[in-house]
């Protein structure tokens, strides 16, 4: 800008840093600025907002758009660059040195009013604002983010990552006084740690763009994770807003997050999305990497989640013509017998066995008076799989891998490592069940229920329940429920077959 030079591609390079913050790609973030009204880039009165910055690349590209949307009504290059830089374009960084990182590429230096600014401005922030805060600790957490005390109560010379933006129950007080913003834009950090496990984390994306939605711009574009769409920790309340408040009009899914951000992994994919003040429908205009866009009904068939796969949908719709029961009214809880996965207190031999996998051998024994619960199932035989499961994104999105699923035989349990899907008294039933869970069908109709490693009965809301009198094949099941060529050579080109 203005005579200044700089290379569009670093931020190609920085995008690929690391997983902790994950930068965006300039091409990227263009096609978001693709969804939006492009008569906006020549309204010298629209004011854009990305309250996330990390390397900048949002609002350099706005600007670029502004630059020549607006060359006919200030001609003058300098004059349009002060008025685009002072009173259109403004952020929030998330961090000391990602506010430093957004000045550079945004002012072309990185304090404001430095001689080098394209722009400048009495204040070396400009309109990339950044604040150092501190967690508000309530019981070991933050009241904000929910961030850990134990992890990131880190003393006042390291980075807190109380990050600004949702640190505030009144967002639009960072901003100066009746400051509206047409369009709010950007891709937020996605998770913190919670103190439990080395990989165990918190997700608080949805807080962002919770807080965002308060400001009430025109229009709201976020990456986000896709976990939303069905499950994920302290989510119900965002998806339910997010399905059930009818101003989200598009959505584009990346079911792999490596096809969005190369180099890094992002388990269940990653999605933008377009929210509307002025759009109210339950009607969505979805695509994917993969699937050309297809205007869909963002709850149906009773559902409380979003199935992300068209072809899905359609496959469950056909199912619902014939079953309105489904699997998961049969999976138990957790713990089906009340041992915990950690549970060590058995015998190397005894009355009764225990699935286990804290015995090299996979089990051990137990004595009958340490099962407390469900001890009338004692003498049934269980369809059981292993809790633990793949992500789809950790396999290429090509198979949901149910690992360890077998018929436990009567006078045995499991820990809650195990997930029991149905038991039966007779042996036949049981196999033909085990028939069942072993087709491509069933593991095609648990994906878009899939959103973490552990399965539930959750992951079987799709699967419908079947007479187990007989054993069941995938050509069966085509036939039953109708699908069509295209529906099963994508179900069969999508998951392999179950050892």
């Amino acid at each position: 800008m203005v005579n200044k030079a700089y290379n569009p591609d670093v931020l190609n390079c920085i995008a690929n840093l690391s997983n902790d913050e994950v930068f965006t790609p300039p091409v990227l973030a263009n096609q978001m600025l693709d969804m939006l009204p492009q008569e906006l880039f020549g309204n010298p009165s629209a004011t854009f907002l990305d309250p996330f910055c990390k390397s900048g690349v949002f609002l350099r590209e706005i600007v670029k758009r502004l630059d020549r949307g607006l060359a006919r009504q200030i001609p003058n290059r300098q004059k349009r660059i002060d008025h685009i830089m002072h009173h259109q374009v403004y952020g929030i960084a998330l961090t000391e040195l990602t506010s430093l990182l957004s000045r550079r590429t945004l002012y072309c230096s990185r304090s404001a009013s430095s001689q080098h600014s394209v722009s400048y401005f009495d204040d070396e922030q400009g309109h990339v604002f950044y604040k150092a805060l501190r967690h508000t600790w309530v019981n070991g957490k933050c009241k904000y983010c929910g961030a850990s005390k134990e992890v990131y109560d880190r003393g006042y010379e390291s980075e807190q990552y109380a990050y600004q933006f949702i640190h505030t129950d009144n967002p639009e007080t960072l901003f100066p006084k009746n400051m509206k913003f047409d369009v709010i834009i950007g891709n937020p950090p996605y998770q913190m740690s919670d103190g439990g496990n080395k990989n165990s984390a918190t997700p608080i994306y949805h807080l962002f763009a919770l807080q965002a939605q308060k400001l009430n711009p025109n229009y709201l574009l976020m990456i986000i994770p896709s976990r939303w769409y069905c499950g994920g920790r302290y989510l119900k309340e965002f998806r339910d807003i997010m399905l059930g408040d009818g101003h989200v009009s598009f959505i584009y899914d990346y079911k792999r997050g490596a096809d969005c951000f190369p180099g890094i992994r992002a388990g269940g994919g990653v999605c933008y999305f377009k929210w509307e003040k002025y759009y109210s429908s339950n009607e969505i205009l979805y695509t994917s990497h993969e699937e050309e866009p297809i205007t869909r009904k963002k709850l149906e068939f009773g559902l409380d989640f979003f199935i992300r796969d068209n072809i899905a949908r359609n496959v469950v719709e056909k199912v619902l013509r014939v079953n309105n029961i489904m699997l998961s009214s049969k999976v138990w809880s957790q713990k089906p017998f009340g041992f915990r996965t950690n549970f060590m207190d058995f015998e190397q031999n005894g009355e009764i066995k225990l699935y286990t996998k804290k015995d090299k051998r996979g089990f051990a024994y137990v004595r009958r008076n340490q099962i407390i619960k469900n001890v009338e199932y004692l003498n049934y035989w269980k369809v059981v799989t292993s809790r633990s499961t793949s992500v789809p994104e950790e396999d290429n999105g090509q198979v949901l891998r149910m690992s360890q699923t077998f018929v436990a035989e009567p006078n045995s349990v499991v820990t809650e490592s195990y997930v029991v899907i149905d038991a039966f008294v007779d042996e036949e039933e049981a196999n033909n069940c085990m028939s069942y869970i072993k087709t491509k069908f069933v593991r095609f109709l648990c994906q878009p229920t899939i959103v973490s490693p552990d399965v539930s009965n959750r992951t079987f809301d799709l699967v419908p329940l079947q007479d187990f009198s007989h054993p069941w094949t995938d050509e069966m099941l085509y036939a039953k429920y109708g699908l069509d060529e295209k529906e099963i050579a994508f179900i069969e080109s999508m998951i392999r077959p179950m050892e």
